[in-house]
Formats: structure tokens, C-alpha cells, sequence
């Protein structure tokens, strides 16, 4: 029998969704329009104000955030509370050195920690278990997300963080974790590497394993499970909205629930901003419904997935998205690392570079490799290999810098990488996601 954390929320018939949505919504567009002078002046642009949303079904009325508005906004245009009342930030890369930063409130930190532990117990967790968190902390959100739902649950925690592998594994067996959190390419590799130790699944303590930041296959699921003896569930977020646990996989395995009494979900055509129906693939956008710092209203994710109401045998009612396609921008997840070849080219022209390059991104024993091939100008181009290994290094370290991860970078000369109708063909994705 499924269990629950808050089963008379995670339960709840479509019609008390729905009026707890609209009663908040309303109130969520009037604390924005009151706190938010950038939002304020978009609704007052597309003339909508706070007496004329009444409900969900008013949604479409009011207009979209991207990316760009937040980064227009960085840092504090966002805000809709005093600094006073912000106890932590995250944040995420962004298209250039500026990040998006995210601001949170203790209640809204206490929102975010139920949604993670709503994720915990739907993966089998209780607070008899073991959760060894292996997503990074710091900024990003994975790490501080379900150390939270964790200690929410009242499991024991173990905040690891990333890296350090023989660590990780001495801490799995010795402490015998029971629910290990982190990318799904982590856990592939901590698998291989336990399985080179000698260790058996049935000599792994781990019962079950949440994995997002990136995307991952059906046959990396079953991979994952088979070599850890674990059953896997992915998990999804965003740092704009909250972070890990936005939806969460059920037993199921169908899709993920959205935690609808905190946030409203839509499809949306990516070309003309259309609603449109249930079940039909488009963008996904979301409000917050009740997130108080950073409350975004109707903010494009730029994912592409559909949305379903079909009844699910956990009993949970809440909407289900399923795992997202693609994106209707250029963002590459990397590593579980956002990357935009715009970083990559602000990179190559500060160092003199034309911009001629290729992104290579492979997958090797289920973790993404990653290669920067880039043209040298005529007067860079050289047969002194100490002078290419320098000017490969300096470019190395500047992307480095830019993207927080480390990327293969190839020189190459000029003229040499492949066009397509005079353009060259940036992106050369390898990987069977």
C-alpha cells in the first residue's frame, strides 16, 4: 500500500486542487503586482491587473517570465519581500557571467523541505531510513534540497556532497544507506566502481536511489538499478522555482507528480505562447503559487514534455509531467550543469578567438564527456605545439571559470570545422537519452 507524506494534500480530489490553487493565485498575483515593480509594469503592459484573475482559469491572462527577465532583473528585481526577510539564496548559470539567484524565506524553505520529503516517501522513504545525499551543496540546489526533504522526513541524513568516491562508498556500506540521492550519472559510476570493489548488489544496503539535475534514459534507469540492486526514480526541479522536488516519480513510475498545491503547471505552444490542452506536447511553464521571496508567475522552463490527469494506481491526484524531450532553447545539461553556447563563445572572443566552434558531448560508462573543438584564426596558426598547448590551456581554464566544468578543449585549423549553409554546426550531441 502507497504511502504517504501528506495524504490528505498529495490525495486530494481535482476540485479542493483546484479551489486551493485559485484562492491562492489570486493572492500570489496581488502580492507581486504590490512587490514586484518589473512584473508590475509586464502586466501593466499587456493590461491585466490583480481584480481581473479570479482563478486558475484566468491564468493565461497574465504574462510569461524567461530567463532573460531574470537576468534583467539580477539582482533584487525579483524580490518581493525585505532583505530582512531572505534567509539563503541559490542559484543557477546563466547566458552570460551573470546567474540567476533565487531568494528564499524560511517558510519558503519549509515548503521546498515538504515537497522533498513528499519525493522521499514516494520512493519508499520513512524516517527508519538512511539518505546519503551525493548532489552537490553550495549554490546549487540538489544538495540543500534533499538534505531538506531528508531532515524534513526525519531520516537520518548523510550530507556528503559530490566527489570523493571511496568515501562515498565506505559511507553507503558502514553506515548502510538506504535511499542514495544524487545525478544519475553519479550513481551509474558509483555502481561500476562498486561492482570493481567486489561488492555484489545484493551486498549494497541501498533500497532505492533519486536521480535528476540531467537527463537520463530508460535504459540508464534499469542499468543504475541492476548494477546498485536499487529501485530508481527521477525527481525534478529548477532553481527558479524552488529546486528538487517541483514533481517527484511515485511507484509507478508514469510520470511525476507536480506538487500542484504549490505550483500551477501549463503547456504552452514555445512558438506562440498558446495554451493548450492536456495532453498535447509543448513547453512547460509554471507559477508559484505561494513561494513569497521569489514568486514567479507563469515562467517558461524552455522544457518540452506533456501533462496528464490519468488516474495513478499510488492514488495520488495530482498532475503527472512526463520526463521532458528536449528544450525549445539552446540550454545543454551537462554533467547536471546548464551550458549555453553563448557562455562558450563570450569565452573564445575574449580571447580572440572568431567564435568557429563545435560542442561535442558523448556518454562513457554513463557519464557525459565533453568537447570544445575550436578554430584558430589564420595568424594563431602554428606547428609550435608549446604555443597551441598554452593558448588550449588559457581557453581550458576560461571555460572552466564560465561553466564550473571542465571541458576537453581541441584547437583545430582554421577552416576545418564542418558548415551547413555557411553556418557551422555547433552542437554534436552523441548521447542515447
Amino acid at each position: 500500500m502507497a504511502n504517504y507524506f501528506q495524504r490528505e494534500i498529495e490525495c486530494a480530489s481535482h476540485e479542493e486542487i483546484r479551489a486551493m490553487q485559485d484562492e491562492k493565485l489570486v493572492r500570489q498575483v496581488r502580492h507581486v503586482w504590490d512587490n514586484v515593480p518589473y512584473y508590475r509594469k509586464k502586466m501593466e503592459e499587456k493590461r491585466v491587473a490583480p481584480d481581473d484573475i479570479h482563478g486558475i482559469d484566468d491564468l493565461y491572462k497574465l504574462p510569461f517570465l524567461e530567463k532573460a527577465d531574470l537576468k534583467a532583473a539580477y539582482p533584487y528585481g525579483m524580490l518581493a519581500v525585505p532583505l530582512a526577510e531572505c534567509v539563503r539564496i541559490h542559484s543557477t548559470s546563466g547566458t552570460t557571467g551573470k546567474r540567476v539567484v533565487s531568494f528564499y524565506t524560511q517558510a519558503d524553505i519549509d515548503l521546498w523541505n515538504d515537497c522533498c520529503a513528499r519525493a522521499l516517501v514516494a520512493a519508499g522513504g520513512s524516517k527508519d531510513d538512511v539518505c546519503h545525499i551525493a548532489y552537490g551543496y553550495g549554490l546549487f540546489t540538489g544538495g540543500a534540497g534533499l538534505d531538506g526533504g531528508s531532515h524534513r522526513l526525519g531520516a537520518l541524513t548523510v550530507p556528503c556532497s559530490s566527489g570523493n568516491t571511496e568515501r562515498q562508498i565506505m559511507f553507503i556500506m558502514d553506515l548502510k544507506a538506504t535511499i542514495l540521492c544524487c545525478t544519475p550519472s553519479y550513481a551509474a559510476y558509483l555502481g561500476e566502481a562498486m561492482k570493481e570493489m567486489g561488492y555484489k548488489p545484493d551486498d549494497i544496503p541501498l533500497k532505492a536511489g533519486i536521480f535528476g539535475a540531467e537527463a537520463w534514459s530508460e535504459e540508464m534507469r534499469r542499468d543504475i538499478e541492476k548494477t546498485l540492486g536499487i529501485k530508481a526514480y527521477d525527481i525534478y526541479g529548477l532553481t527558479e522555482i524552488s529546486g528538487p522536488g517541483v514533481a517527484f516519480e511515485c511507484s509507478e513510475q508514469h510520470g511525476m507528480h507536480i506538487n500542484e498545491d504549490h505550483f500551477a503547471a501549463e503547456i504552452i505552444d514555445p512558438d506562440t505562447g498558446e495554451v493548450l490542452p492536456e495532453g498535447a506536447e509543448g513547453e512547460l511553464v509554471f507559477t508559484s503559487l505561494d513561494k513569497r521571496a521569489f514568486p514567479l508567475l507563469r515562467y517558461r522552463t524552455r522544457d518540452i514534455c506533456r501533462l496528464t490527469r490519468e488516474k495513478c494506481s499510488c492514488g495520488r491526484t495530482h498532475i503527472r509531467m512526463e520526463k521532458p524531450k528536449g528544450r525549445s532553447d539552446d540550454m545543454l545539461i551537462i554533467r547536471g550543469v546548464n551550458v549555453f553556447p553563448s557562455q562558450i563563445e563570450t569565452v573564445l572572443l575574449n580571447n580572440g578567438y572568431a567564435a568557429n566552434y563545435q560542442i561535442i558531448i558523448g556518454r562513457v560508462n554513463n557519464t557525459d564527456t565533453f568537447e570544445v573543438k575550436v578554430e584558430m584564426t589564420p595568424d594563431m596558426f602554428t606547428d609550435n605545439v608549446g604555443e597551441i598547448d598554452e593558448r588550449r590551456k588559457v581557453l581550458s581554464d576560461g571555460l572552466k571559470n564560465m561553466l564550473g566544468i571542465k571541458a576537453k578543449v581541441t584547437l583545430v585549423a582554421p577552416k576545418t570545422i564542418a558548415r551547413s549553409e555557411g553556418k557551422a554546426v555547433r552542437v554534436v550531441d552523441n548521447r542515447k537519452i
